[in-house]
């Protein structure tokens, strides 16, 4: 496996001055290009959206990895909320989209992450542009993107007669109305339940500037359907429909209505969450209703669904949670008479990113999680499905054999929990959750033989040897002995000869964060409410750490073996050891103490011995030199913080934050090449990410910089050719 071969000049590790502290002075901007490392998907697509009145154009959403438009002509999808900053970071969760039917330009996403109340509340996400520019209307309340219950849908819709009418069945709260684009919201006394699962409006019951007067809804907590025939005043059930929660409706186009259902064990929520069955029905234009479900055995549910609209009868349907052997697509051509299930005449091409092929190695095998699936109202043979890990596409839906691509170009839906630049060997390491994580040698294609397999575990961290770079470890939740090494700069792995923390309660290990020593001869593993382990024989033996605080982080010494340390924050010091970790004594005092919901992050750059940055809430800390440890006055408060390879002619590393700058109080990501006194900002309007998890500067190419936003893959920045900076 090539590999980078260039090292760290021996000159530029030589030393640190203490930095330069001077007034403060507004950001200049430095010229950045922006775009997503190739891995491919990773994440839950949970609902799509074909306008249906314009050929080509189609959205999909993810549950914490933003809303994309497909571009058919390249074959790759377009992330439409990477503008989102920090403050609106929950919005990159999108419970459900909507076009306008009369306008191909107007498009609409219900965004939030999660109901509770340390979370930002909802929003409602307006374009005029098909997403190329937002305006956020907010809700007031909750929204579960990335809850129990997401796959369900579509909950909003607009009126196809009266463009400026908008209905949104929230994750708690009821169903709303808007009568002026989305701007303001009212709830509807009328809906039955707290928990909508589907909005449906039925456009025969409206026309010419009125408004549809039919509308079904679907409910978590008030199982059936429910119709109103008078606009949302009043709400009744459909009589015959199954006591069962509806997942996915349709109107075929001679006005026969189609649902999925879903049964939930006990008080959990649908799609995703246990189920104990399922049916499908269709409701004919006289108003007769009459099962129509496939009969496959076991205990399921069913969601995906949608007709072929060039193709009156034709329909297709997919189980959810049909884990034994996973879920599967029937298609109908007489109006579910019979159905014929597709798998058995598919084929999933996943060549250009290799890594679902280990993900999926029990079989060719449709999926897990098919939450939505959807036909070109254009083209019946095309159409796309998503699965907990991606989506699938094809051309070929009618045809005797159906090809199905993994175009996933563009949509990286990944939690990248880790990330790491070494010295020599990979250009990029990153640990991630699920799907395993990989090294990238060249940032242009997805890894292939440095994927982290088995690509179907958790790996929370990875760590290269800072001066031995073939020497890579990881930490992975679902590994047998809690992770794997590797001699070759990730090449090849080993799994951990025994684990650093015992299993508890009948699962596997668990092994958290994880720092490697300067030359690797040393292992340190973090558990939250475990404490850390050291190991000097490659995983051999694990002994504990003596003296590591209740709360902290792993963080290995560049410049020499054997030294690492640790901020705690209970206590507002940093720990160190020097002896692999067997022991760690305080090192540094008086430093801020936080509270149990604050976090921090300690950095150690190679430039030299204890070359110490700490990323804090009320700023950014340098803590080596021979002064005493101070605060950088240009910063009010740093998320993040790391190093990466000096500007030219400059001997210290340049510093990447993730943070606010004191002065204009300007919040995003920076650059600075002179130790913090001066910095450059490198994001723009259109690049923030939401909320970042790591970043991580590249040491040989200067200005490089690797994001991990939360749900959106590897993001790599670099200055634009002839840019300022």
């Amino acid at each position: 496996m090539t590999r980078r071969r260039d090292l760290l000049r021996q000159g530029v590790a030589a030393c640190l001055a203490t930095p330069l502290i001077g007034r403060t002075q507004a950001p200049a901007a430095a010229a950045y290009d922006w775009r997503s490392l190739p891995f491919g998907g990773g994440g839950f697509v949970d609902g799509f959206v074909f306008h249906p009145r314009e050929r080509g154009l189609l959205y999909a959403r993810t549950d914490i990895g933003g809303l994309y438009r497909h571009d058919p002509s390249a074959g790759r999808w377009l992330p439409l909320l990477d503008h989102l900053g920090r403050a609106d970071a929950d919005l990159m969760g999108v419970l459900s989209i909507a076009v306008d039917p009369a306008d191909p330009d107007r498009l609409y996403a219900a965004c939030g992450l999660y109901t509770g109340r340390w979370s930002r509340t909802g929003a409602l996400l307006a374009s005029h542009d098909r997403g190329a520019r937002w305006q956020v209307h907010e809700l007031g309340i909750g929204l579960g993107g990335n809850e129990p219950g997401r796959g369900s849908g579509e909950r909003l819709q607009v009126d196809p007669w009266r463009g400026e009418r908008l209905w949104l069945g929230s994750a708690r709260d009821g169903l709303h109305r808007s009568d002026d684009h989305g701007r303001r919201f009212s709830r509807v006394a009328g809906c039955p339940g707290q928990q909508p699962t589907l909005v449906l409006l039925d456009p025969t019951s409206g026309g010419a500037g009125q408004p549809c007067r039919r509308l079904w809804v679907g409910c978590h907590d008030q199982p059936g359907l429910w119709v109103s025939s008078d606009g949302g005043d009043h709400f009744e059930r459909e009589p015959v429909a199954p006591g069962q929660v509806p997942q996915r409706a349709v109107l075929g186009p001679q006005g026969t209505l189609y649902v999925s259902f879903a049964r939930p064990r006990g008080a959990t929520l649908a799609n995703p969450g246990e189920l104990d069955g399922g049916s499908v029905w269709k409701r004919d234009s006289a108003g007769r209703w009459s099962e129509i479900s496939p009969r496959p055995a076991g205990r399921f549910g069913w969601s995906g669904l949608d007709v072929d609209r060039q193709r009156p009868g034709r329909l297709v349907v997919a189980t959810i949670e049909r884990w034994a052997e996973g879920d599967e697509l029937f298609v109908s051509d007489d109006d579910g008479v019979h159905w014929q299930p597709l798998g058995p005449r598919s084929r999933h091409d996943d060549s250009r990113h290799p890594w679902p092929a280990d993900y999926r190695r029990h079989g060719d095998r449709l999926g897990h999680w098919i939450a939505d699936l959807k036909i070109d109202p254009f083209q019946g043979d095309r159409a796309v499905y998503g699965t907990g890990y991606g989506l699938w596409m094809t051309d070929q839906l009618r045809a005797p054999r159906i090809d199905w691509r993994f175009e996933v170009d563009g949509l990286e839906e990944t939690a990248v929990l880790g990330l790491r630049s070494p010295s020599g060997g990979a250009t990029l390491l990153a640990a991630m959750g699920d799907v395993g994580g990989g090294a990238w040698e060249d940032t242009a294609r997805a890894p292939s033989a440095g994927l982290f397999q088995p690509c179907r575990e958790t790996n929370r961290a990875v760590d290269a040897a800072w001066q031995t770079p073939a020497i890579v470890v990881r930490t992975a939740d679902q590994a047998a002995t809690g992770g794997y090494w590797s001699a070759d700069g990730g090449a090849s792995w080993r799994p951990f000869p025994t684990a650093p923390f015992a299993p508890q309660g009948g699962q596997r290990p668990l092994a958290g964060e994880l720092a490697v020593s300067a030359r690797g001869g040393f292992w340190l593993c973090a558990l939250a409410g475990r404490g850390a382990v050291t190991s000097a024989d490659r995983g051999r033996r694990w002994a504990p750490c003596e003296g590591w605080p209740a709360r902290g982080a792993p963080v290995a010494e560049r410049s020499v073996e054997g030294v690492f340390y640790a901020f705690d924050p209970d206590r507002g010091q940093v720990l160190g050891s020097t002896d692999g970790g067997a022991r760690f004594t305080p090192i540094i005092t008086g430093l801020p103490v936080l509270a149990d919901w604050q976090s921090a992050q300690l950095h150690c750059s190679p430039a030299a011995p204890r070359a110490l940055w700490l990323a804090l809430p009320d700023g950014l800390w340098f803590l080596g030199g021979e002064g005493r440890p101070r605060p950088l006055p240009t910063v009010q408060a740093a998320w993040c913080i790391t190093t990466g390879a000096p500007a030219p002619g400059r001997r210290e590393p340049a510093l990447f934050l993730w943070g606010q700058l004191r002065g204009d109080g300007a919040e995003g990501l920076f650059r600075s090449d002179d130790e913090g006194r001066s910095w450059l900002r490198i994001d723009d309007p259109q690049h923030r990410y939401g909320r970042l998890l790591s970043i991580e500067g590249d040491p040989l190419q200067h200005g490089t910089v690797y994001l991990a936003p939360h749900g959106r893959g590897v993001v790599m920045g670099r200055p634009r050719t002839g840019g300022a900076g």
